[in-house]
């Protein structure tokens, strides 16, 4: 009996040092925010290319907390966030991966968008007229998101 403890704990071991070596990503959160005319909200990042408002979480708060914090400090507008849409690996830059977590959002209040310096520019786009340099990942959200509207 002492036989099998001592393997049993080789194998916890084994299975530990296994689970270590996994590789890890940093999350972000993102939002579907449509503006009070039915367009998406969208922001313009330093790779030319358009993206869901949101961030990383900071220690301690929830991942719909995290959301509504980046919607106020990126865009200063209030929003409810609603129900997780999708997750999934993201490939920023070729080897470098983030690991995508997105949510319906509804803006709270008036709509009048300041952008933080965290990004070129704010763009309103029609569902149907989404920018050629948005991530699939981010038009699959939208589209689950309009779906789900409809």
């Amino acid at each position: 009996m002492l036989t099998h403890l001592k393997r049993g704990s080789a194998q916890r071991r084994e299975r530990a040092v296994t689970m270590s070596a996994l590789p890890t990503y940093p999350v972000s959160v993102k939002g579907v925010l449509r503006a009070p005319t039915g367009e998406v909200v969208l922001l313009l990042n330093e790779r030319e290319e358009w993206g869901l408002p949101g961030g990383r979480i900071e220690l301690g708060e929830s991942s719909t907390e995290c959301l509504a914090r980046e919607i106020a400090e990126e865009l200063d507008l209030r929003a409810e966030v609603g129900a997780p849409v999708d997750t999934y690996l993201f490939e920023v830059v070729p080897g470098k991966h983030v690991f995508i977590a997105t949510y319906a959002c509804a803006l709270v209040g008036a709509f009048a968008p300041r952008v933080s310096h965290e990004h070129k520019r704010l763009g309103l786009f029609a569902p149907d007229a989404l920018p050629d340099n948005l991530p699939a990942g981010y038009r699959a959200s939208i589209a689950a998101v309009l779906k789900a509207l409809a």
